[in-house]
């Protein structure tokens, strides 16, 4: 099939400072209502943005724990909390499920689900359909599956799944069946110029965002880790412990949603729900960091143990 040239306008975010802008913080630290001596556990803890704004409330402590599966930003948090407090190198729910088997709780717990800017400005990480890089978009850099193996391996019909389930593409038969006539492809704009193949005319956002992020949840298995860790971080939860999760898509905010009205509020439920409506950013964080527009913040608190 011949490449087409497609008309879209591209949302070309250009950062207001070099380190990653966490989102949200305020209304994080409103809701977690953080206090002297309690402990924190943050299981994406990135760049150290909310963690470092927390523990200055808290204290630092190694009772406090702060995971991420970037090689990268497990280096920054070692460099900028100097064994103050334990930084573990694992995705959450490998972190959360050796923590619960350990038997420890924290008062704290925050989850920023999603990816952050380092990960799209750096084109060598293959995040972002605005910076070329090759097919990669892995959070850990050391995890097996690619990007470049999803797009190049996967049959049509698996691909078709994926971006219509974790896309919620409308021409995700269309988009599967060019990738794999177009194989093998490489970068992350060659993929874009492919997937633009499926949507010919003007376009305000570009028509391969579904697609880059259905590839990305696929690679990062984001959806069945965040599913499988919130029983984990509920019974992770110390009696009047506070837990708060950020979502960057409706797919995400789904499941937590669902999760919390769940276990709260009945006769024998363990949480309460402290956010009756997702909080989202304001006008004025929206200017510094227009990645936070799609945040979205749900948090409860624990109000008594099992049993």
């Amino acid at each position: 099939m011949q490449k087409q040239k497609n008309k879209y306008k591209m949302q070309i975010n250009t950062p207001k400072q070099k380190n990653h802008v966490p989102v949200l913080l305020q209304e994080v630290v409103s809701i977690l209502k953080p206090k002297n001596g309690e402990t924190y556990l943050d299981l994406t803890a990135g760049y150290g943005g909310h963690a470092n704004e927390i523990l200055n409330k808290i204290g630092f402590s190694p009772l406090s724990v702060l995971v991420d599966r970037d090689c990268n930003a497990v280096r920054e948090l070692e460099i900028l909390f100097k064994k103050r407090v334990t930084v573990l190198h694992s995705d959450f729910l490998s972190a959360s499920k050796k923590l619960a088997g350990e038997g420890k709780t924290f008062d704290l717990i925050l989850a920023d689900i999603g990816v952050s800017s380092p990960h799209l400005n750096e084109s060598s990480r293959g995040f972002s359909i605005q910076h070329n890089g090759p097919l990669d978009m892995r959070m850990d850099q050391t995890a097996a599956l690619s990007a470049y193996d999803v797009v190049n391996s996967y049959s049509v019909e698996q691909l078709e799944v994926l971006l219509r389930v974790y896309g919620e593409e409308p021409k995700a038969k269309k988009i599967a069946a060019i990738l794999v006539e177009n194989r093998p492809i490489e970068t992350t704009h060659e993929l874009a110029e492919i997937v633009a193949q499926a949507w010919p005319g003007y376009s305000k956002v570009h028509p391969a965002t579904r697609t880059f992020q259905a590839i990305r949840i696929a690679v990062n298995d984001e959806l069945q880790q965040l599913q499988s860790s919130l029983p984990l971080w509920e019974s992770l939860l110390a009696p009047g412990g506070r837990l708060a999760v950020i979502s960057f898509h409706s797919l995400e905010d789904r499941i937590v949603k669902r999760y919390f009205n769940e276990h709260s509020d009945s006769y024998d439920a363990n949480l309460t729900i402290l956010t009756k409506r997702p909080i989202t950013a304001g006008p004025n964080e929206l200017l510094i960091n227009p990645r936070a527009r799609s945040a979205k913040l749900r948090a409860v608190a624990k109000i008594k143990t099992n049993g």
